[in-house]
């Protein structure tokens, strides 16, 4: 699918699956807990780069021992397929660091 395209609810719920992130219509949101505000924003950091690469950025919310992500595309006012791409990164990078969902 075309990254500048809009997903339907359905396409989204059924990618969505395991990640932690919920679809609120405009955007992605997950929030995911860590055991200090370091290891918050060392996820953060993992994040950082994985979105400068895809050249597509989440808004972040950083509290201690918790870090929040909001995904879309501002673009296209919607969200696509980068959304869910990167929302499966942050799940995946957010395991590794031992960060669980919230």
């Amino acid at each position: 699918m075309d990254a500048h395209t809009p997903l339907s609810r359905e396409d989204v719920a059924a990618e969505l699956d395991g990640t932690g992130f919920r679809h609120d219509g405009e955007r992605l949101t997950a929030e995911f807990r860590t055991a200090d505000f370091a290891s918050a924003v060392r996820l953060l950091d993992a994040v950082a780069i994985e979105a400068d690469a895809a050249n597509h950025h989440p808004d972040v919310r950083l509290g201690w021992g918790r870090i929040e992500f909001d995904l879309s595309s501002h673009d296209v006012g919607a969200v696509t397929s980068r959304d869910v791409a990167l929302a499966k990164r942050i799940r995946a990078l957010a395991d590794r660091l031992g960060a669980v969902v919230a």
